[in-house]
Protein backbone atom coordinates (compact mmCIF):
# COMPACT_ATOMS: atom_id res chain seq x y z
CA UNK A 1 0.00 0.00 0.00
CA UNK A 2 1.67 3.16 -1.16
CA UNK A 3 2.49 5.91 1.80
CA UNK A 4 0.45 8.98 2.15
CA UNK A 5 1.43 12.08 1.46
CA UNK A 6 1.53 12.76 5.39
CA UNK A 7 3.43 9.58 6.03
CA UNK A 8 6.19 10.50 3.79
CA UNK A 9 6.45 13.73 5.08
CA UNK A 10 6.47 12.82 8.57
CA UNK A 11 9.36 10.64 7.92
CA UNK A 12 11.31 13.25 5.87
CA UNK A 13 10.74 15.19 8.98
CA UNK A 14 12.76 13.00 10.88
CA UNK A 15 15.52 11.97 8.80
CA UNK A 16 16.56 16.14 8.24
CA UNK A 17 15.99 16.71 12.71
CA UNK A 18 18.31 13.47 12.40
CA UNK A 19 20.75 15.40 10.13
CA UNK A 20 20.44 19.34 11.53
CA UNK A 21 20.98 17.88 15.36
CA UNK A 22 24.74 16.67 14.87
CA UNK A 23 25.21 19.43 12.11
CA UNK A 24 24.13 22.43 14.59
CA UNK A 25 26.79 21.05 17.26
CA UNK A 26 29.72 21.95 14.13
CA UNK A 27 27.78 24.78 12.90
CA UNK A 28 25.93 26.87 15.44
CA UNK A 29 27.65 25.78 18.41
CA UNK A 30 31.19 25.33 17.51
CA UNK A 31 31.83 29.23 16.34
CA UNK A 32 30.75 30.25 20.17
CA UNK A 33 32.43 27.44 22.19
CA UNK A 34 35.76 27.89 20.23
CA UNK A 35 35.27 31.84 21.16
CA UNK A 36 34.50 31.24 24.75
CA UNK A 37 37.77 29.51 25.04
CA UNK A 38 39.45 32.46 23.44
CA UNK A 39 40.01 30.69 20.00
CA UNK A 40 41.11 33.55 17.77
CA UNK A 41 38.46 34.85 14.95
CA UNK A 42 40.65 33.60 12.10
CA UNK A 43 41.03 29.89 13.65
CA UNK A 44 37.20 29.65 13.55
CA UNK A 45 36.76 31.46 10.28
CA UNK A 46 38.91 27.91 8.72
CA UNK A 47 36.97 25.91 10.86
CA UNK A 48 34.95 26.16 7.60
CA UNK A 49 37.50 23.49 5.86
CA UNK A 50 35.37 21.04 8.70
CA UNK A 51 32.54 20.82 6.52
CA UNK A 52 34.61 19.93 3.48
CA UNK A 53 32.54 16.36 3.34
CA UNK A 54 29.87 18.58 2.49
CA UNK A 55 31.38 20.18 -0.10
CA UNK A 56 32.61 17.06 -1.64
CA UNK A 57 29.74 14.54 -0.66
CA UNK A 58 29.21 14.44 -4.58
CA UNK A 59 32.27 12.43 -4.98
CA UNK A 60 31.15 9.44 -3.75
CA UNK A 61 27.51 10.14 -4.16
CA UNK A 62 27.07 7.64 -7.50
CA UNK A 63 27.84 4.98 -5.08
CA UNK A 64 25.26 5.99 -2.94
CA UNK A 65 22.96 6.08 -5.73
CA UNK A 66 24.01 2.35 -7.00
CA UNK A 67 25.00 -0.17 -3.69
CA UNK A 68 22.53 -0.75 -1.42
CA UNK A 69 21.12 -4.19 0.23
CA UNK A 70 17.81 -4.40 -1.36
CA UNK A 71 16.14 -6.22 1.71
CA UNK A 72 17.14 -2.84 3.76
CA UNK A 73 16.01 -0.54 0.57
CA UNK A 74 17.53 2.23 -1.38
CA UNK A 75 18.00 4.88 0.74
CA UNK A 76 17.89 3.05 4.02
CA UNK A 77 20.76 0.76 3.38
CA UNK A 78 22.74 4.23 3.45
CA UNK A 79 21.34 5.97 6.46
CA UNK A 80 21.19 4.14 9.55
CA UNK A 81 24.79 2.86 9.51
CA UNK A 82 25.60 6.80 9.08
CA UNK A 83 23.20 7.70 12.02
CA UNK A 84 24.90 4.87 14.16
CA UNK A 85 28.08 5.99 13.34
CA UNK A 86 26.78 9.46 14.42
CA UNK A 87 25.48 8.29 17.65
CA UNK A 88 28.86 6.55 18.14
CA UNK A 89 30.91 9.67 17.91
CA UNK A 90 28.77 11.92 19.71
CA UNK A 91 29.55 9.56 22.91
CA UNK A 92 33.08 9.81 22.15
CA UNK A 93 32.56 13.79 22.00
CA UNK A 94 30.64 13.38 25.07
CA UNK A 95 34.34 11.76 26.74
CA UNK A 96 36.38 14.87 25.35
CA UNK A 97 37.78 17.30 27.73
CA UNK A 98 36.57 20.82 26.92
CA UNK A 99 38.94 22.42 28.74
CA UNK A 100 41.71 21.18 26.69
CA UNK A 101 40.20 23.81 23.78
CA UNK A 102 42.27 26.46 25.43
CA UNK A 103 45.57 24.32 23.65
CA UNK A 104 46.34 23.92 19.61
CA UNK A 105 46.31 20.18 20.39
CA UNK A 106 43.25 20.00 21.99
CA UNK A 107 41.58 22.40 19.07
CA UNK A 108 42.82 20.06 16.55
CA UNK A 109 41.34 16.62 17.94
CA UNK A 110 38.30 18.33 18.63
CA UNK A 111 38.58 19.13 14.71
CA UNK A 112 38.86 15.90 14.22
CA UNK A 113 35.76 14.58 15.64
CA UNK A 114 33.82 17.47 13.91
CA UNK A 115 35.06 16.18 10.55
CA UNK A 116 34.07 13.12 11.08
CA UNK A 117 30.70 14.25 12.51
CA UNK A 118 30.47 15.87 9.55
CA UNK A 119 31.07 12.80 6.87
CA UNK A 120 28.34 10.85 8.21
CA UNK A 121 25.94 13.53 8.53
CA UNK A 122 26.96 14.33 4.95
CA UNK A 123 26.82 10.70 3.63
CA UNK A 124 23.63 10.63 5.16
CA UNK A 125 21.84 13.75 3.77
CA UNK A 126 23.08 12.17 0.25
CA UNK A 127 20.23 9.23 0.93
CA UNK A 128 17.81 11.02 2.33
CA UNK A 129 17.98 13.50 -0.41
CA UNK A 130 17.62 10.72 -3.12
CA UNK A 131 14.55 9.61 -1.00
CA UNK A 132 12.92 12.53 -0.88
CA UNK A 133 13.49 13.15 -4.92
CA UNK A 134 11.68 9.71 -5.57
CA UNK A 135 9.02 10.33 -2.61
CA UNK A 136 7.85 13.62 -3.53
CA UNK A 137 5.97 14.62 -6.90
CA UNK A 138 6.66 18.19 -8.84
CA UNK A 139 3.60 20.10 -7.36
CA UNK A 140 4.61 18.03 -3.62
CA UNK A 141 8.03 19.61 -3.75
CA UNK A 142 7.71 23.30 -2.12
CA UNK A 143 5.78 21.85 0.44
CA UNK A 144 8.08 18.64 0.73
CA UNK A 145 11.06 21.22 0.50
CA UNK A 146 9.17 23.08 3.22
CA UNK A 147 9.37 20.18 5.95
CA UNK A 148 12.57 19.13 5.19
CA UNK A 149 14.20 22.65 6.15
CA UNK A 150 11.52 23.19 8.99
CA UNK A 151 13.01 19.46 10.38
CA UNK A 152 16.71 20.59 9.83
CA UNK A 153 15.86 23.78 11.52
CA UNK A 154 14.87 21.91 14.79
CA UNK A 155 18.01 19.62 14.35
CA UNK A 156 19.86 23.41 14.47
CA UNK A 157 18.10 23.91 17.50
CA UNK A 158 18.52 21.03 19.69
CA UNK A 159 22.35 20.74 18.37
CA UNK A 160 22.93 24.35 18.34
CA UNK A 161 20.80 26.76 19.91
CA UNK A 162 19.86 23.79 23.20
CA UNK A 163 22.99 22.15 23.12
CA UNK A 164 25.06 25.61 23.91
CA UNK A 165 22.44 26.41 26.59
CA UNK A 166 22.52 22.93 28.20
CA UNK A 167 27.02 23.11 28.19
CA UNK A 168 27.06 26.66 30.06
CA UNK A 169 24.23 25.81 32.67
CA UNK A 170 24.71 22.03 32.77
CA UNK A 171 27.42 19.52 32.06
CA UNK A 172 29.11 19.36 28.85
CA UNK A 173 29.27 15.32 29.12
CA UNK A 174 25.92 15.20 29.99
CA UNK A 175 24.93 17.53 27.13
CA UNK A 176 26.45 15.57 24.44
CA UNK A 177 24.97 11.84 25.51
CA UNK A 178 21.67 13.39 25.77
CA UNK A 179 22.52 14.39 22.02
CA UNK A 180 23.42 10.79 21.31
CA UNK A 181 20.27 9.47 23.41
CA UNK A 182 17.66 11.85 20.92
CA UNK A 183 19.42 11.15 17.32
CA UNK A 184 18.79 7.07 18.72
CA UNK A 185 15.25 8.32 18.74
CA UNK A 186 14.83 10.11 15.42
CA UNK A 187 16.69 6.63 14.41
CA UNK A 188 13.42 4.73 15.20
CA UNK A 189 11.16 6.12 12.63
CA UNK A 190 13.00 5.12 9.21
CA UNK A 191 14.14 1.80 10.86
CA UNK A 192 10.27 0.77 10.98
CA UNK A 193 9.81 2.22 7.51
CA UNK A 194 9.59 0.17 4.31
CA UNK A 195 10.80 1.79 1.61
CA UNK A 196 9.30 0.82 -2.06
CA UNK A 197 10.96 -1.00 -4.51
CA UNK A 198 12.42 1.70 -7.10
CA UNK A 199 12.97 0.05 -10.66
CA UNK A 200 15.69 1.61 -12.45
CA UNK A 201 16.08 1.34 -16.02
CA UNK A 202 18.83 -1.30 -17.76
CA UNK A 203 20.44 2.00 -19.37
CA UNK A 204 21.16 3.77 -16.26
CA UNK A 205 22.42 1.46 -14.28
CA UNK A 206 24.91 0.39 -16.46
CA UNK A 207 26.07 4.17 -16.86
CA UNK A 208 29.59 4.04 -15.29
CA UNK A 209 30.97 6.78 -12.70
CA UNK A 210 32.09 9.59 -15.12
CA UNK A 211 29.16 8.99 -17.36
CA UNK A 212 26.89 9.75 -14.33
CA UNK A 213 27.75 13.22 -14.14
CA UNK A 214 28.30 13.95 -17.89
CA UNK A 215 25.16 12.98 -18.93
CA UNK A 216 23.79 15.28 -16.21
CA UNK A 217 26.02 18.29 -16.82
CA UNK A 218 25.41 18.25 -20.89
CA UNK A 219 21.98 19.07 -20.01
CA UNK A 220 20.44 22.65 -21.77
CA UNK A 221 18.82 23.42 -18.00
CA UNK A 222 21.71 22.23 -15.74
CA UNK A 223 23.88 24.88 -18.22
CA UNK A 224 21.20 27.59 -17.10
CA UNK A 225 20.83 26.66 -13.98
CA UNK A 226 24.85 26.31 -13.18
CA UNK A 227 26.03 29.98 -12.09
CA UNK A 228 22.79 30.58 -9.45
CA UNK A 229 24.32 27.36 -8.11
CA UNK A 230 27.51 29.12 -7.85
CA UNK A 231 26.89 32.38 -6.92
CA UNK A 232 23.42 32.27 -4.60
CA UNK A 233 24.64 31.22 -1.26
CA UNK A 234 28.10 33.51 -1.18
CA UNK A 235 26.35 35.91 0.48
CA UNK A 236 24.94 33.67 2.76
CA UNK A 237 27.48 32.13 3.54
CA UNK A 238 29.61 35.14 3.85
CA UNK A 239 27.32 36.89 6.85
CA UNK A 240 26.49 34.08 8.83
CA UNK A 241 29.99 32.97 9.60
CA UNK A 242 30.66 36.09 12.32
CA UNK A 243 27.22 36.32 13.77
CA UNK A 244 27.94 34.69 17.57
CA UNK A 245 31.55 35.60 17.33
CA UNK A 246 30.27 39.51 16.98
CA UNK A 247 27.85 38.47 19.74
CA UNK A 248 30.89 37.20 22.20
CA UNK A 249 32.71 40.22 21.23
CA UNK A 250 29.36 42.51 22.26
CA UNK A 251 29.26 40.51 25.84
CA UNK A 252 26.60 37.71 25.36
CA UNK A 253 27.06 34.87 27.43
CA UNK A 254 27.05 31.43 25.86
CA UNK A 255 23.68 31.00 26.98
CA UNK A 256 22.20 34.25 25.65
CA UNK A 257 23.58 33.08 22.47
CA UNK A 258 22.01 29.27 22.43
CA UNK A 259 18.89 30.33 23.24
CA UNK A 260 17.63 33.76 22.18
CA UNK A 261 19.71 33.82 19.24
CA UNK A 262 20.49 29.91 17.90
CA UNK A 263 16.91 29.28 19.16
CA UNK A 264 15.07 31.75 17.65
CA UNK A 265 16.85 32.46 14.78
CA UNK A 266 15.59 28.65 14.16
CA UNK A 267 12.09 29.10 14.65
CA UNK A 268 12.31 31.91 12.59
CA UNK A 269 13.93 29.43 9.62
CA UNK A 270 11.74 26.62 10.65
CA UNK A 271 8.60 29.45 10.03
CA UNK A 272 10.52 30.44 6.86
CA UNK A 273 10.87 27.43 5.77
CA UNK A 274 6.88 26.47 6.21
CA UNK A 275 5.55 29.66 4.55
CA UNK A 276 8.58 29.68 1.72
CA UNK A 277 6.78 25.75 0.59
CA UNK A 278 3.17 28.03 -0.12
CA UNK A 279 4.71 31.04 -1.62
CA UNK A 280 7.55 28.96 -4.13
CA UNK A 281 4.70 27.40 -5.14
CA UNK A 282 2.91 30.38 -5.82
CA UNK A 283 5.07 32.46 -6.79
CA UNK A 284 6.81 29.98 -8.92
CA UNK A 285 10.99 29.27 -8.95
CA UNK A 286 12.41 32.48 -10.41
CA UNK A 287 10.29 34.86 -8.61
CA UNK A 288 10.66 33.41 -5.54
CA UNK A 289 14.74 33.27 -5.46
CA UNK A 290 14.59 36.38 -6.69
CA UNK A 291 12.77 37.92 -3.54
CA UNK A 292 13.78 36.02 -1.32
CA UNK A 293 17.36 36.88 -2.13
CA UNK A 294 16.75 40.38 -1.62
CA UNK A 295 15.51 39.80 2.29
CA UNK A 296 18.66 38.02 2.95
CA UNK A 297 20.75 40.67 1.67
CA UNK A 298 18.28 43.47 3.93
CA UNK A 299 19.11 40.75 7.22
CA UNK A 300 22.87 41.27 6.79
CA UNK A 301 23.08 44.63 6.38
CA UNK A 302 20.73 45.01 8.97
CA UNK A 303 23.63 43.47 11.02
CA UNK A 304 26.35 46.01 10.04
CA UNK A 305 24.25 48.70 11.08
CA UNK A 306 23.73 46.97 14.91
CA UNK A 307 27.83 46.48 14.71
CA UNK A 308 27.93 50.24 14.02
CA UNK A 309 25.40 50.99 17.00
CA UNK A 310 27.67 48.95 19.44
CA UNK A 311 31.23 50.35 18.16
CA UNK A 312 29.86 54.41 18.64
CA UNK A 313 27.49 53.63 21.78
CA UNK A 314 29.38 50.95 23.64
CA UNK A 315 26.33 49.29 23.81
CA UNK A 316 23.03 47.82 21.75
CA UNK A 317 19.53 46.60 22.63
CA UNK A 318 19.41 42.64 23.23
CA UNK A 319 15.92 42.54 21.63
CA UNK A 320 16.95 44.56 19.02
CA UNK A 321 19.55 41.80 18.27
CA UNK A 322 17.07 38.89 18.40
CA UNK A 323 15.28 41.00 15.89
CA UNK A 324 17.26 40.96 13.35
CA UNK A 325 18.88 37.80 13.47
CA UNK A 326 15.38 36.15 13.55
CA UNK A 327 14.71 38.35 10.10
CA UNK A 328 17.82 36.93 8.83
CA UNK A 329 16.98 33.67 9.33
CA UNK A 330 13.28 34.01 8.28
CA UNK A 331 14.74 35.21 4.82
CA UNK A 332 16.48 32.24 4.75
CA UNK A 333 14.23 29.84 5.63
CA UNK A 334 12.62 31.50 2.35
CA UNK A 335 15.02 31.05 -0.07
CA UNK A 336 16.13 28.10 1.18
CA UNK A 337 12.92 26.13 0.28
CA UNK A 338 12.78 28.17 -3.32
CA UNK A 339 16.48 27.34 -3.85
CA UNK A 340 15.64 23.06 -3.25
CA UNK A 341 12.71 23.01 -4.86
CA UNK A 342 14.58 24.14 -7.68
CA UNK A 343 17.26 21.84 -7.32
CA UNK A 344 14.60 18.96 -6.99
CA UNK A 345 13.48 19.84 -10.43
CA UNK A 346 17.11 19.32 -11.98
CA UNK A 347 17.15 15.58 -10.69
CA UNK A 348 16.71 12.36 -12.71
CA UNK A 349 15.22 10.13 -10.65
CA UNK A 350 17.15 6.96 -11.47
CA UNK A 351 20.10 9.05 -10.29
CA UNK A 352 18.27 11.72 -7.71
CA UNK A 353 21.12 11.09 -4.92
CA UNK A 354 23.50 12.17 -7.72
CA UNK A 355 22.20 14.95 -9.27
CA UNK A 356 20.79 16.84 -6.00
CA UNK A 357 24.06 16.07 -4.15
CA UNK A 358 26.52 17.47 -7.27
CA UNK A 359 24.11 20.52 -7.42
CA UNK A 360 23.98 21.40 -3.42
CA UNK A 361 27.82 20.26 -3.41
CA UNK A 362 28.37 23.32 -5.40
CA UNK A 363 26.85 25.25 -3.35
CA UNK A 364 28.58 24.38 -0.39
CA UNK A 365 31.84 24.58 -2.24
CA UNK A 366 31.05 28.10 -3.38
CA UNK A 367 28.96 29.01 -0.45
CA UNK A 368 31.40 27.73 2.21
CA UNK A 369 34.72 28.84 0.81
CA UNK A 370 33.25 32.55 0.97
CA UNK A 371 33.05 32.16 4.28
CA UNK A 372 36.51 30.85 5.07
CA UNK A 373 38.36 34.04 4.72
CA UNK A 374 35.48 35.64 6.71
CA UNK A 375 37.94 35.93 9.83
CA UNK A 376 40.77 37.58 8.18
CA UNK A 377 38.47 40.09 6.64
CA UNK A 378 36.39 41.08 10.06
CA UNK A 379 39.84 41.52 11.96
CA UNK A 380 41.22 43.73 8.50
CA UNK A 381 37.65 46.07 8.05
CA UNK A 382 35.70 45.14 11.43
CA UNK A 383 32.40 43.96 12.21
CA UNK A 384 30.09 47.26 10.73
CA UNK A 385 32.30 47.09 7.40
CA UNK A 386 32.53 43.07 6.79
CA UNK A 387 28.02 42.79 6.65
CA UNK A 388 27.56 45.78 4.92
CA UNK A 389 30.08 44.29 1.89
CA UNK A 390 28.24 40.87 2.83
CA UNK A 391 25.21 42.67 1.96
CA UNK A 392 26.50 44.03 -1.51
CA UNK A 393 27.45 41.20 -2.67
CA UNK A 394 24.51 38.97 -2.07
CA UNK A 395 22.49 41.63 -3.92
CA UNK A 396 25.04 41.43 -7.36
CA UNK A 397 25.04 37.98 -7.05
CA UNK A 398 21.48 37.68 -7.82
CA UNK A 399 22.08 38.62 -11.44
CA UNK A 400 22.70 35.16 -11.78
CA UNK A 401 19.03 34.12 -11.25
CA UNK A 402 17.90 37.37 -13.94
CA UNK A 403 19.93 35.09 -16.76
CA UNK A 404 18.42 32.05 -15.27
CA UNK A 405 14.87 33.62 -15.28
CA UNK A 406 15.31 34.73 -19.41
CA UNK A 407 16.02 31.18 -20.14
CA UNK A 408 13.11 29.62 -18.49
CA UNK A 409 11.21 32.57 -20.50
CA UNK A 410 12.83 31.94 -23.76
Amino acid sequence: MPHTLNQRLAILLTLYLAQGLPTGIFSQALPAILRSYDVSLTVIGFSGLLAIPWALKFLWSPYVDKYHSTQMGRSRSWILPMQALSVSLLVVIALFNPYDLANTQGVYSFFVLMFLLNLFAATQDIASDALAVRSLSYEERSFGNGVQVAGYRLGLIVGGGLLLYLVDVWDWRLSFLLMAFLLVLLSLPILLYREPVVEVSPSEVNLSYQQVFRTFIATPAFKAWFWVLVTYKIGDGLGSVMVKPMLVDMGFKLQQIGLFVSVLGSVATLLGALLGGVLTRTLGRYQALLMFGLLQAVGLASYGVLSWQWHHTGQVNPMLVYGVNAFEHFASGLATVALLSAVMDQCRRDHAGSDFTLQVSILAIFGGSAGLLAGVVTDLIGYTYYYLLSAFICVLLLWPVVLWGRWLRR
